[in-house]
């Protein structure tokens, strides 16, 4: 007798009975929603459910809001905060509108959940200015012409001030290839880089040429 001929063992598993489980639990296999005890046995177990309270240190200030575990920074900040200088273009962090410093790194914010942001020093453009006082940036991006359309710009000084805060007295090369990460589809790149130049000669009185 060859392999065909021996009688095929009955799996455990059946499509029939698959559905009709299915069918018992409510088809909430498909849709995602949880029973009362399903969600209460997951939060017992630590998985974060619902909207959590935190505290975002933004410019030196401490900002109170509850959130989604899904929530990005860049959420919070736009939806919750009214904090909107920090853009969203791509939402997908490749074109870098919504650049903010945080812990003295240009991030961006897209990608940033915003309850991993709890306890870290967070910066935006709205922190650069205080009544009449603005940092060098703002007036150097005016100066060279290095703002067009708007929704790169802010992008483009938190990248800028991250960068010059490590790298005071950049050369035009350097700001190139630390600017690589945010994109700007009005082209203006060589006013940007001028504009950080001109601004790291007032913060440290030079650049190299």
């Amino acid at each position: 007798m060859n392999d065909s001929d021996k009688p095929r063992k009955k799996s455990a598993f059946s499509r029939r009975g698959f559905l009709q489980g299915v069918g018992a639990t409510g088809g909430a296999l498909g849709t995602g929603i949880l029973t009362q005890e399903e969600a209460q046995a997951q939060t017992a177990q630590g998985v974060i459910t619902g909207e959590t309270p935190i505290t975002l240190t933004i410019n030196g200030k401490p900002y109170k809001t509850t959130v989604e575990a899904r929530n990005t920074l860049l959420d919070v900040l736009r939806n919750n905060l009214d904090l909107t200088a920090a853009k969203r273009v791509c939402d997908r962090g490749t074109c870098g509108a919504c650049t903010v410093i945080m812990e003295g790194k240009a991030v961006y914010a897209c990608t940033v959940l915003a309850i991993e942001a709890q306890g870290r020093k967070i910066e935006t453009l709205e922190g650069l200015s205080t009544g009449n006082t603005r940092h060098p940036l703002i007036d150097a991006f005016v100066n060279n012409d290095a703002q067009q359309c708007g929704y790169c710009t802010p992008g483009f000084v938190m990248a800028s001030k991250a960068m010059l805060d490590r790298t005071p007295s950049p050369t035009e090369q350097q700001v190139k290839e630390h600017l690589g990460g945010n994109l700007c589809r009005c082209g203006t790149y060589m006013g940007i880089r001028k504009a950080v130049v001109e601004a790291s000669k007032q913060l440290k009185g030079g650049a190299r040429a």
